[in-house]
């Protein structure tokens, strides 16, 4: 490939290989863990919003989690598919860079709600009698306003800078568009932009990761004080944020690192499972760790089945 600029319209992932037969068992698994994420974030998403005992901001933010599990693998799993069925593997650039910000606003937006949640247990262990004066539904919803408006400019500023760069090639080692994969295409220097990137990135991710570090800190004190009925009642409400917020950070950990190593050096299946872990896990441990943890989210989620199942009973006697 020539150093001159070419500026491509498209780019092409490389990583996808002729399987043969077997892509349709791979689009098979892919489609029904898709289908497994849809449903399961659906169904705690509509829990939240339906019973009006769970209108409450640690539901909200629940609630919150599960539509942004729904946003990030609707940025990646409908391409991902197609992909995988394809024999060709190009992606426009305008496609590209829509996919690069709709994941990496998933990630900062994930890391935010859950260092809200993080507040929102401190606040209401910590201080319990001043709970309900500055949890409320103005300060949620500013919180959350906060959460998703912050990453989502700040991101769209620096897209916006790097999506204008003159690019010397196509290819992308990956199996999804990365912000740091197009930026290795440049013909240009990227120190600058890579060093804001960077801090921007450290910021989004040790800031709100100290928050919670504090947080939990802080929580621990007050629970070694309490009584032990106390004890399992924090346990009970932190402990699933706690696998939650690790779990993602693991993720996400693991995703960055990927970038500070060249691809061509590393394992074709490495890049795919580091690749795909912080876009499937996380969405699908969310629901099952908030819905089998917390009885009033399960009990919410049985009471909606049985309505539903009340409703068809009686549509059924109707038509008869």
């Amino acid at each position: 490939m020539s150093n001159q600029s070419v500026t491509p319209s498209y780019f092409e992932f490389t990583l996808f290989s002729d399987s043969g037969s077997l892509k349709y068992v791979f689009f098979s698994v892919c489609l029904l863990i898709y289908m497994t994420i849809i449903s399961a974030n659906v169904v705690i998403t509509l829990t939240v919003c339906l019973e009006k005992s769970l209108h409450q901001p640690m539901y909200i933010f629940i609630c919150c989690l599960s539509l942004n599990s729904l946003y990030g693998s609707a940025g990646f799993f409908p391409r991902f598919l197609m992909d995988i069925l394809s024999d060709t593997h190009f992606i426009s650039r305008p496609l590209c860079f829509v996919q690069i910000y709709v994941i990496h606003t998933y990630k900062a937006h994930e890391v935010n709600i859950l260092t809200v949640m993080a507040y929102d247990r401190f606040v209401a262990i910590c201080h319990p009698l001043h709970y309900h004066s500055k949890m409320t539904f103005r300060k949620v919803l500013y919180l959350l306003i906060f959460a998703v408006c912050y990453p989502a400019g700040m991101l769209g500023h620096l897209f916006y800078e790097f999506s204008h760069l003159p690019l010397c090639g196509y290819k992308l080692h990956r199996i999804f568009c990365t912000s740091w994969s197009v930026i290795q295409l440049s013909c240009v220097e990227t120190a600058v932009l890579n060093i804001t990137g960077q801090v921007f990135g450290a910021t989004l991710i040790f800031a709100p990761l100290s928050f919670v570090l504090y947080t939990y800190l802080r929580i621990l004190l007050v629970c070694r004080k309490s009584v032990s009925e106390v004890k399992g009642k924090a346990i009970q409400t932190c402990l699933p944020h706690i696998v939650t917020f690790v779990n993602f950070c693991i993720s996400v950990f693991c995703e960055v690192s990927l970038s500070l190593y060249k691809v061509d050096e590393v394992s074709t299946f490495v890049i795919v499972v580091v690749s795909l872990e912080f876009l499937v896990i996380p969405p699908i441990n969310n629901p099952l760790v908030y819905g089998l943890n917390l009885p009033q989210i399960r009990l919410g989620v049985i009471s909606g089945f049985l309505k539903i199942q009340k409703w068809f009973r009686q549509d059924s006697r109707t038509k008869q």
